[in-house]
């Protein structure tokens, strides 16, 4: 007798795809961790400026230090008043020092710069051994000699004392000789004097251009730099209405000893010293991705 055997259809269990190794989770952990608490020990401060000056005479030793007040605009009107306006005096005298100080050392960086980089002298090596030794030589060493050669100049307690010293930057010109190395094509320049083109155009018209990404940066570099420089208008000024920023709040804080009110309006005045900083770096960000985006157009 036959037996009928159906055809049963085998079905195999599909296979788990495979698993991809998984990168180490402490190789990402840790820098993030790093990053946080760099982050987090940065911002403390501005967080607490912020609250501070939001707090009245009575709130700034009575409450929590990160908790808002209620006396932010009575601070500022009370800080807009002091002194007949005085900080915003000191206010316009710090962007002075710094928008003009800024703007000439750049135009100096760029002019220097591009002459070591370009030009072939006898002692080229020397001045750029002795501007890398001006670069590692802290300011405090230079603020007493730039001191008694303003005064013996007749130009200490003017603002001709904090401009002048604030023109050469000794790293605003390697920055700049650096990059115009990279960015300058020794070709171009070649080819503009076969045409007959004068070095002061060559520089202004194929130099300058190019060198833009980086003279920012030494701009930026330097308005900073001289918008948080205390030392050196401490020792040239002797006069309150020729005082920055940075000089009049400590001013102010010293006030404050006596005068624990003034201690608010050092507050507010250092938040509002902040912003033009702020406003400069989001400007000056435009600069930066336009080269990023010319860069990976020529690559």
């Amino acid at each position: 007798m036959a037996t009928l055997t159906a055809d049963v259809p085998t079905t195999t269990a599909p296979r788990p795809p495979a698993r991809r190794p998984r990168p180490a989770a402490r190789g990402r952990v840790i820098p993030s961790l790093v990053l946080l608490m760099g982050a987090i020990y940065t911002l403390i401060p501005i967080v607490w400026v912020i609250t501070a000056s939001t707090k009245s005479r009575g709130e700034l030793f009575s409450t929590f230090s990160f908790l808002p007040g209620t006396g932010f605009w009575q601070n500022l009107v009370d800080l807009s008043t002091y002194g007949g306006g005085v900080y915003w005096k000191w206010a316009g005298n710090s962007l002075l020092y710094a928008g003009g100080g800024a703007v000439l050392s750049t135009l100096v960086s760029a002019a220097a710069g591009y002459a070591l980089a370009r030009y072939r002298f006898r002692g080229r090596a020397v001045v750029f051994n002795v501007l890398l030794a001006g670069v590692m030589l802290p300011q405090i060493t230079l603020a007493i000699p730039q001191y008694f050669l303003m005064a013996e100049l007749g130009l200490a307690n003017t603002y001709w004392a904090v401009l002048l010293p604030s023109i050469i930057n000794p790293f605003g010109i390697y920055l700049a000789t650096i990059y115009a190395q990279s960015s300058v094509p020794e070709e171009t320049v070649e080819a503009a004097r076969l045409d007959g083109a004068s070095e002061f155009r060559i520089f202004l018209s194929i130099a300058m251009p190019v060198m833009v990404p980086g003279l920012i940066t030494v701009f930026m570099l330097q308005f900073v730099g001289i918008w948080n420089n205390f030392l050196l208008p401490f020792i040239m000024l002797s006069n309150e209405q020729l005082y920055p920023l940075t000089t009049g709040l400590y001013l102010l804080l010293n006030r404050g000893t006596g005068t624990p009110a003034l201690y608010s309006l050092a507050i507010v005045g250092a938040l509002l010293a902040i912003v033009p900083l702020l406003l400069l770096m989001i400007f000056l960000q435009r600069f930066w991705r336009l080269d990023l985006v010319s860069g990976s157009l020529k690559g």
